[in-house]
């Protein structure tokens, strides 16, 4: 069916005032005179507009025509129809891409890299003129398309039409956009419950006051590539990349939310066939590009690395990540299908699935309180379906605190080099580049009582402007702590008295002992059989009697297993490899936490005792979360032996080389942080812990004030030297002083 639609090409003027009701169909609120109304035949599902900048500006040195006059660093553009005025507010997202961004794509069978100039770059953030509770994300790479969210009812897409001029473009509701609907199956998933309990030493309040950084890496497979059929535009690899880019867009701005932006650092197109095993198992697809993330790391450095493919999974799956896999070695990627016509449906999947691997579990009823179904509910739903979901829950922001709590993403915390986010180096982005002293926005923003806006520089007086060891424009003291240690195998950072900025983050050497010797640190997290039950069951829960991890993983079914094969078959547990499958409890709980996971209950026979062995099964429901990996698998990094950990589901030697050549440096008085160097205990110096000092080590700041270790060992001499002598008969009585 074809309607007939009304559009007004034309300038805005400052006095007008402009809005949408919110309901089903866009009305308008404003009306100007002497327009030029021209009408168009356009398609049912969206309505015909014109897009166009009104106002913008560049960068401050910028003088001449050039590439950021046709992409400028910000400004207005006017969304314009009869009925309908909008004035999108935006700027270029300056944190999109990083400095070392590179691109690679594939000839005769070799990796071909590219470090491309991408300060000039085409995507964007913002809000809609006039409505409080709005944000757009769009790109102006070829015509302007994107998102454009009014608020929580109201979502429209924008797009150019195809075979028009840029000019014409087509706007319309997301529930009309065309979209596979499915679900997601995550590894390790144990349904919404509670964690095990903790010292809450670091809350995501803590998080909400400062940026996490995720540095991610894009990787398009060949079907990704042939599915967009662009080798039938010229091979046109340049489009398929404004796609990915295009998601990551939308990634970056879905966390915002969080306090936590998604940079892409590399994007790289699988443009003659894949380089792991994807097929339609979409379990067997995960391992395997995990499997090949391990050689990606050796060539580009990144916190997490997803994987875009059109191969369509079996059943409803879209997307599988591993639980609390973010920033480990093994775990910390994705897989995600381009299931919908536009990107926003494959960025809402990635999303979600990066959200596993924050720790983020599925939502269960009466979680989602912030979006209703029709508004697109939220991003850690089960099912995707219409609109997309653009919020987090507050049980997904519970899930993100416990995961910080104890330990997990102990790579964001580190606040990236400045010169490493795009957008050109000038004073008034926001951002304290080489040259200035602080950088608190543009004149007509800046807030910061230290900083002079029109230069840079620091106001009289002030030490600082910026940063969390800065206070009313001062250094706070050495010693002050500034990220406390979240969990058992963090360590703290304090300020160092010479910086505004704290130090960055260090945690505990992989291979140091944890929960009193019963387990090792690993990747920052302190994994162990008895949380994992906790986890599973609720209070009182154990690891079962390892013949039952034995017994019943032997099997090689659903109910005891080693994982699962490229095949998607149970895998049977050799012996040694028991304590790595399928986690076997003690509880007297009726059933395991989570609405559709049952027990399943065994009872074997060990020393002539008769045994309980209690495992986990997640059922099918309507929603398809039968197509969930096996839930209660145990965790990577759990130790299974003296020396060893789960890795790959099996229970491998870990040859903690590095931590024992640390350890034997610090002279008993400290411990190895991550980067190999010792941690002091307080009155200790770094960097081998064999001299009176400070503390802490040479990453993280003294962990206690000068003038108090001054203090603190002046005072211990004092009472040294006015205690008595002792006379001992072998030696002579004389007094020793102690040199400075």
């Amino acid at each position: 069916m074809l309607l007939c639609y009304a559009f007004t090409v034309s300038s805005l003027h400052s006095t007008e005032e402009c809005h949408l009701a919110g309901n089903s169909h866009i009305t308008a609120a404003c009306r100007t005179g002497g327009q030029k109304d021209l009408h168009w035949l356009v398609e049912d599902r969206g309505q015909r507009v014109t897009a166009n900048w009104i106002s913008h500006r560049t960068a401050q040195q910028e003088t001449e025509t050039s590439f950021k006059d046709l992409f400028p660093e910000r400004g207005e553009i006017l969304v314009s129809a009869q009925d309908l005025k909008l004035v999108l507010q935006v700027e270029r997202n300056l944190e999109l891409l990083g400095y070392d961004f590179t691109e690679t794509h594939y000839e005769n069978g070799l990796p071909v890299t590219q470090t491309s100039n991408h300060t000039d770059h085409c995507f964007y953030h913002g809000r809609v003129r006039g409505h409080a509770d709005s944000w757009v994300a769009l790109s102006t790479c070829f015509g302007m398309r994107g998102l454009i969210v009014l608020n929580s009812n109201d979502t429209y897409y924008l797009e150019p039409i195809g075979g028009q001029e840029v000019l014409h473009h087509t706007f319309y509701r997301t529930e009309d956009l065309p979209v596979k609907t499915g679900t997601c199956g995550h590894s390790h998933q144990t349904g919404h419950i509670s964690l095990f309990s903790v010292n809450r030493i670091f809350a995501f309040s803590q998080v909400g006051s400062m940026h996490l950084y995720v540095r991610l890496d894009l990787i398009a497979s060949w079907r990704f590539f042939m599915s967009l059929q662009y080798r039938k535009q010229n091979k046109d690899l340049d489009k398929t990349k404004m796609r990915i880019m295009e998601i990551a867009n939308y990634v970056d701005k879905f966390y915002r939310e969080l306090n936590i932006r998604v940079p892409l650092i590399g994007l790289e197109v699988w443009t003659e066939h894949d380089q792991c095993i994807i097929n339609e198992e979409p379990n067997s697809t995960l391992w395997s590009f995990l499997q090949w993330r391990q050689k990606l790391k050796s060539r580009k450095k990144h916190d997490n690395a997803q994987l875009l493919t059109g191969v369509i999974f079996k059943g409803t799956t879209i997307g599988m990540a591993p639980l609390e896999g973010m920033c480990s070695h093994e775990n910390s990627g994705g897989i995600n299908v381009d299931h919908s016509e536009l990107p926003i449906g494959a960025a809402a999947t990635m999303a979600h699935e990066i959200g596993h691997n924050f720790g983020m579990g599925h939502d269960h009823e009466g979680c989602c309180v912030e979006a209703t179904a029709d508004q697109g509910g939220c991003v850690m739903a089960a099912a995707t379906g219409h609109p997309f979901p653009k919020v987090f829950s507050r049980c997904s922001k519970k899930d993100l605190d416990n995961y910080f709590q104890k330990g997990g993403g102990m790579c964001l915390f580190n606040m990236p080099n400045m010169k490493d986010l795009v957008g050109g180096k000038r004073c008034g982005n926001g951002f304290v580049e080489e040259g200035e002293e602080c950088d608190c926005g543009e004149p007509e923003e800046c807030t910061n009582d230290c900083c002079h806006p029109s230069n840079c520089t620091l106001k009289v007086d002030a030490q600082c402007a910026h940063g969390v060891c800065c206070e009313d424009c001062k250094l706070k003291q050495a010693g002050t702590m500034c990220r406390g240690a979240a969990g058992a195998c963090d360590l703290p950072e304090y300020c160092t008295g010479g910086s505004p900025y704290c130090p960055s983050n260090v945690y505990l050497l992989d291979g140091s002992l944890c929960q009193h010797g019963r387990a090792y640190c690993y990747n920052g997290m302190c994994l162990t059989h008895e949380q994992q039950c906790l986890q599973l069951w609720g209070y009182g829960a154990q690891p079962a009697h390892d013949a039952c991890f034995q017994d019943v993983n032997a099997a090689g079914n659903a109910f005891g297993n080693c994982g699962k094969d490229s095949h998607g078959n149970y895998v049977k547990c050799e012996k040694i490899d028991a304590k790595c499958g399928k986690i076997q409890c003690h509880s007297a709980a009726k059933k395991p936490k989570g609405t559709n996971a049952v027990s399943i209950d065994t009872t074997i026979r060990t020393d002539g005792i008769e045994v309980k062995c209690r495992g986990t099964y997640v059922y099918s429901t309507q929603d398809g979360q039968g197509d969930l990996p096996d839930p209660g698998l145990v965790m990577t990094g759990t130790k299974c032996g003296e020396g060893k950990v789960c890795k790959d589901r099996r229970c491998q030697n870990a040859s903690f080389t590095e931590l024992h050549t640390c350890i034997a440096r610090c002279h008993g008085h400290g411990v190895c942080n991550s980067n190999g160097n010792c941690h002091c205990n307080r009155g200790w110096a770094p960097p081998f812990c064999e001299k009176p000092g400070l503390g802490g080590s040479l990453d993280s700041g003294p962990v206690q004030y000068d003038s108090e270790f001054t203090f603190s060992f002046q005072y211990f001499i004092t009472r040294v030297l006015s205690l008595p002598l002792p006379r001992f008969p072998f030696l002579p009585h004389t007094f020793y002083q102690m040199s400075p």
